[in-house]
């Protein structure tokens, strides 16, 4: 089994390393983390719970971990997230529907 609390402690100790590296970077990203909260159009529970889809289907396992542990915080319930999962699985086999048409043109494109 995948140890998730392990995984929080890695990233977060490479994470200091980078932000050595390019501190400019890490501000802008905790600029774009915390520009939802304060636009405040959606509530912290719906963010998390997108934030949560999107790293499914970007196969982000640190965004997995990070974000699972504010959504427990946030007490977002397996129902709740089970739903918005749903949603990334459905938008995952939707985008490979119309990419299979991609496909197809290359077919009818490529070596003529």
């Amino acid at each position: 089994m995948f140890d998730w609390n392990q995984k929080i402690k890695e990233v977060t100790v490479r994470l200091k390393e980078f932000a050595g590296y390019t501190p400019e970077t890490m501000k802008g990203i905790a600029l774009l983390n915390g520009a939802g909260a304060k636009t405040n159009h959606l509530d912290a529970k719906t963010r998390e719970l997108i934030a949560l889809s999107v790293a499914v289907t970007t196969r982000c396992d640190g965004c997995i971990a990070f974000h699972v542990a504010e959504a427990k915080k946030l007490g977002i319930t397996k129902e709740e997230l089970s739903e918005a999962l749903g949603v990334a699985i459905n938008l995952n086999a939707g985008a490979a529907l119309v990419y299979s048409t991609h496909v197809l043109d290359a077919m009818e494109q490529l070596g003529r």
